[in-house]
Formats: structure tokens, C-alpha cells, sequence
């Protein structure tokens, strides 16, 4: 069994045979593959939301045949394919990083004051993006700094509640 996924075209631009994969939600824990194949060819579909994206076909096959075998033809999974591993990388929210001139920059928390810092990025998921100099693990960044804050500003942590 292998499974068939299809990746934006963009994406799978950054994805080589051999690159580790993980199945998922198909009704059990995650299942270990890797990238076999990227399929050359794209073709136009229109998202749920109306938009056109190129997709194309990237083949996986399974590290464990034997964990696979309750899947079948036309099985619904999802797929994730590690482009790139950072193990020890600093990173940020993507809500607390803007553009300055062609700067990034973010505001780090510094004895009660907001401190305008420039930083350098690095990768990003849809939710972090690597900072490769500017922080230091701990930092602690503001998310989503608003018009108020400006470097010197006096903030203080939320309280993070609970669920």
C-alpha cells in the first residue's frame, strides 16, 4: 500500500525522496513513511473557498507495511512531510513578527518595557518562524503588538488561563 497525496505545488517544490512523512487521522495513531516520488506534473483545482491552486500528486510509502495493513483503496488520511528539522532553533509566533523598512522585527518583554527588536528569520510553518538571531531562547515576545505599543512602553504578561 502506498498513499497518494496531494501537496500545493509549492510546497512540494521543497520535498525530496527520501524526506521522512507522517499518515494521519485515518482512524489510528500516526503512521511513519517517507517521500518515494514528487509526481512532475501539476494541475489547476478550485479550493473550498473559491481559490485556484496548483496541486500535485506526492507518493509515500509506509516505513511499517504491517501498521498500514487496515488501510485500503480510497482511504481518507491526511499527510505531513518534514521539509526541514531546526531541533534547537529559536522561534516566534508569526503574530508577533512585522515588517519594519526591510527589516523584521518584534517587540521582546525587558524588565516591564516593550523593546523594539530586529531579528532575522529563517523558516516558518503556519504558525512559527524561525529567528536565527535577535532572541535567545526564553525571550518572551508580544503577540499581535497593537498601535499603543511602542519600544519603551510599559506592558505587562497576561494571565494565561486555563482550560
Amino acid at each position: 500500500i502506498e498513499v497518494v497525496a496531494e501537496f500545493l505545488s509549492q510546497d512540494a517544490v521543497r520535498m525530496q525522496a527520501g524526506q521522512p512523512a507522517q499518515i494521519e487521522n485515518w482512524g489510528g495513531p500516526p503512521l511513519a513513511a517517507s517521500v518515494e516520488r514528487i509526481e512532475p506534473v501539476a494541475r489547476m483545482k478550485i479550493s473550498a473557498l473559491g481559490v485556484e491552486e496548483q496541486r500535485t500528486n506526492v507518493i509515500l510509502h509506509f516505513a511499517d507495511a504491517d501498521a498500514a495493513a487496515r488501510l485500503g483503496h480510497d482511504f481518507r488520511v491526511d499527510a505531513r512531510v518534514t521539509v526541514a528539522e531546526f531541533p534547537d532553533a529559536v522561534r516566534a509566533p508569526l503574530g508577533a513578527l512585522f515588517r519594519r523598512g526591510d527589516q523584521w522585527a518584534t517587540y521582546k518583554l525587558e524588565g516591564g518595557r516593550a523593546r523594539l527588536t530586529d531579528v532575522t528569520i529563517g523558516e516558518a510553518d503556519g504558525t512559527w518562524r524561525v529567528v536565527t538571531q535577535g532572541l535567545a531562547a526564553g525571550d518572551t515576545v508580544i503577540l499581535f503588538p497593537g498601535a499603543t505599543i511602542a519600544d519603551g512602553a510599559r506592558v505587562r504578561p497576561r494571565e494565561q488561563k486555563t482550560p
